[in-house]
């Protein structure tokens, strides 16, 4: 063996023995060598001897000797180590200073609000609390032509669903005399010229790696080009492009736009502008001037964060630090504008809030908790792999929100009538969960009941089954009605528990159960099911919202006095 890696090797044996009492094993310093040399893996064999004999030299050193050697040898193995601070929740931020972080939040308002848009307002939102900071939202509102006030103030709500606080809150289209400041500006430098160009010769020229006749014009040229675009040229037939590299291997730096004729109104400056920028423009000059320190988006931006520095270093201007994350999916729940549209207007899913879909007016109305999805996005951390998460796993999480408040009712799917003679009592009072104090419910009750069909089954005459709450019933007839006795109390470890509902009162509900909304890239016909069912009369004295788990059956949201949604189990 290397005399080098022997050294490694003793230097190794001796740490790991002095730290823990004078003794180690070979086991252990193989795990070692191996974990720093992976080279060896194939040579286990013949470098474990030379382990063992060092490894058994090292531990017949008094421990006063072992320091001695490594204070001559090895003194850096003897230095302290750094204590790795434990931390639940997000990695530390780079350069970061408390009380002086800002982040923000620049959703478009073009859609509405969804799974992704929650881990991109949650991580920006708590970074800013971990550090006293401050946090803005930003309505990136620079395409009037995908853009409504309906999804503004859907994003709006959303948020606020989602319990987060903002110190600022502004839109990008506040500041368009700006951005026309900064474009002539570049434009007046150089560093950017309004281009003429068809639309497939400019991308043509890009993929080719080849500069256009456009970028030759002088600024005087520029200029009046300019003055064209703010009233005379018509929408594609102008841009202004930044110049950047057009042999760059990054496509992205290919003389991007960045400004554009758009001749819509926007939502709420109306037709004061028709020259509006670009995401990428207009996000580096709004960081800069909003004070940005740590601008955090998706992943699939991240090609442009050599774009964004370069329009700022041209514009001479302060540069964020700038991270990235993965998106956030569900299987089988997609969240793209393009897919989920033409499922509405297909009639394949209700609207935005079907609770089939990863919106978040579609989880709010499953049932799912916003505290739950805050847990659950904050457990990914700020991993830049791709996240798609099964939805159980959101489940979990939103079950230990659910459990504690959830009222437990009675209900019951193909119904089978059963009388019951004998009945002592015309009503019970039960508990509203088996653990906590959440008071209790009086059920009226006849000799008319209704069980589950599936229950209905495994019962035979002359067996007892005992009703949950009630007391034991023999079972006397089965026909298409059952009939049986009230016996009371008594033994019932091995006969059958069972729910139930009094006929007279009972309140028949649709329950709508979601399913995965594809499987693979294939629409699942049978993602919604309904149900018709009975439930206790006291389903009608809960709120619209509140959360109920319907015995044996699972976690369900009241949404409306007819109407329940299954959450899951």
């Amino acid at each position: 063996m290397d005399e080098e890696i022997r050294k490694e090797i003793r230097k190794m044996a001796l740490q790991n023995a002095f730290e823990h009492g004078g003794q180690t094993q070979d086991k252990i310093i193989l795990g070692k060598i191996l974990g720093t040399k992976p080279e060896f893996r194939t040579k286990v064999k013949e470098i474990s001897e030379d382990i063992s004999e060092i490894v058994a030299s090292v531990n017949q050193l008094s421990l006063d000797k072992q320091q001695k050697e490594m204070e001559k040898n090895f003194p850096e193995a003897l230095a302290p180590k750094e204590k790795i601070e434990e931390r639940e929740g997000l990695p530390e931020l780079k350069d970061a200073v408390q009380g002086k972080v800002i982040t923000r939040f620049p959703p478009e308002p073009n859609g509405y609000p969804h799974i992704g848009h929650a881990k991109a307002a949650i991580i920006n939102s708590e970074y800013a609390k971990m550090y006293g900071g401050k946090f803005i939202l930003r309505m990136d509102d620079t395409n009037p032509e995908a853009e409504r006030m309906e999804y503004h103030a859907a994003i709006k709500v959303g948020l606020e669903w989602l319990g987060i606080k903002f110190d600022q809150v502004k839109n990008t289209s506040d500041d368009m005399e700006l951005f026309y400041e900064k474009g002539i500006e570049l434009i007046n430098s150089g560093k950017a010229y309004v281009c003429t160009c068809k639309r497939e010769d400019i991308s043509k020229n890009r993929r080719e790696r080849k500069a256009c006749k456009c970028s030759m014009e002088d600024i005087e040229k520029n200029n009046k080009n300019w003055e064209k675009m703010e009233n005379k040229f018509k929408p594609g037939e102008a841009i202004v492009r930044f110049r950047g590299d057009m042999k760059a291997d990054n496509a992205v730096m290919r003389d991007p736009v960045l400004l554009r004729i758009i001749d819509e109104k926007h939502y709420t400056v109306g037709d004061k502008y028709r020259i509006w920028p670009s995401y990428d423009f207009a996000v580096a000059i709004e960081d800069s001037i909003d004070g940005v320190t740590h601008a955090f988006r998706s992943k699939e931006f991240e090609l442009r964060k050599e774009l964004i520095d370069a329009i700022l270093d041209a514009l001479d201007m302060r540069k964020p630090q700038q991270g990235f994350f993965s998106r956030l999916e569900f299987k089988g729940m997609p969240i793209s504008k393009r897919i989920i549209k033409p499922l509405i207007e297909e009639g394949k899913v209700s609207w935005y809030d079907d609770p089939r879909l990863p919106t978040l007016e579609a989880l709010r109305r499953r049932g799912i908790k916003p505290e739950a999805i805050r847990k659950f996005i904050m457990s990914l951390g700020l991993t830049k792999a791709n996240t798609l998460a099964p939805f159980d796993a959101l489940e979990a999480f939103n079950r230990k929100f659910v459990d504690a408040d959830s009222i437990r009712l009675f209900m019951i799917k193909n119904a089978k009538k059963l009388k019951i003679k004998n009945l002592p009592i015309s009503a019970i009072e039960i508990p509203n969960h088996p653990i906590n104090d959440m008071g209790k419910r009086k059920i009226e009750i006849t000799e008319d009941f209704y069980i589950s069909g599936d229950d209905a089954q495994t019962i035979n005459e002359q067996t007892s089954i005992r009703l949950l709450g009630l007391g034991n019933v023999l079972i006397t007839k089965i026909s298409d009605e059952f009939e049986g006795e009230f016996v009371g109390e008594g033994d019932s470890s091995n006969i059958p528990k069972i729910q139930w509902v009094p006929q007279k009162t009972a309140h028949e509900i649709k329950m709508v159960i979601p399913k995965i909304l594809f499987n693979g890239e294939e629409f699942n016909e049978n993602s919604l099911e309904e149900l018709d069912v009975y439930t206790e009369p006291h389903y009608l004295q809960l709120k619209e919202g509140e959360e109920i788990q319907f015995v044996r059956f699972g976690y369900c949201r009241k949404d409306s006095q007819n109407q329940a949604i299954f959450t899951h189990k």
